[in-house]
């Protein structure tokens, strides 16, 4: 049983004569361990995806089986664990929140998760100085460059250790060095064993990870693997 199976999703907005369908008959396999970078155009249905496969939303039509539960069938508890536990999610805007330092938002999640004081404390410096920024730990957002929020980003998302990392557009606010670095630490991520789904409009983030999805019109329009770099 693959880590994320999708058969036949399709999400319908405004069902009737002006329905939007975002996704339209969507199957798709992810096994565990997968660095899969999603691809379309804006308005391809790609960020609905994301959401479905973090359990953010749910099919009108279809099945989603994550690690071989049927999303559809659980409770709103059951799927807030599932994504407090099992998805850290990783956002073009960075959504940290301006009044906190980058500890503090990195623990903020931990917090709600219910662990204690010093648990979440070494958790999230951990975190912080896996992805470099050990020396910004006290810094506010407004204090950081756009590549360091989206470090910061990164690391709250991987502070409870989440076996699935959803990223949508990572890169897309970012110079081309810090979309390099970013790129790097997802990379490194999915070689520690972490499943990685990165959404992107841009061919050359995709070409990065191991295996492109290209989502066109809610429909899959191409799943191939990438042949892997031989050493020089």
């Amino acid at each position: 049983m693959p880590l994320i199976l999708l058969e036949d999703v399709q999400k319908i907005y405004n069902p009737g004569p002006g329905e939007v369908r975002a996704l339209d008959g969507v199957s798709l396999r992810i096994e565990a361990g997968e660095l899969v970078a999603v691809i379309g155009q804006s308005g391809s249905g790609k960020s609905t995806l994301m959401n479905m496969m973090g359990c953010l939303d749910m099919p009108t039509a279809g099945r989603y089986l994550l690690d071989g539960q049927e999303v559809g069938s659980l409770c709103d508890d059951v799927l807030s664990k599932i994504r407090n536990h099992s998805i850290g999610f990783i956002f073009q805007g960075f959504n940290l929140i301006p009044s906190l330092t980058a500890l503090e938002n990195v623990e903020l999640p931990l917090l709600y998760r219910g662990i204690g004081r010093e648990s979440r404390r070494l958790m999230a410096l951990e975190a912080l100085n896996r992805v470099g920024l050990t020396a910004r730990s006290h810094h506010r957002p407004s204090q950081m460059s756009g590549g360091q929020q989206q470090r910061t980003a990164i690391a709250r998302a991987i502070a409870a250790r989440p076996p699935i990392i959803l990223a949508d557009e990572p890169t897309g606010n970012l110079d081309s060095t810090s979309g390099t670095e970013i790129m790097g630490i997802l990379q490194e991520l999915n070689q520690e064993g972490k499943t990685v789904v990165l959404i992107t409009h841009d061919s050359e983030v995709a070409a990065q990870a191991g295996r492109v999805v290209r989502i066109h019109d809610g429909r899959l329009a191409q799943d191939s693997a990438i042949p892997a770099k031989k050493a020089r």
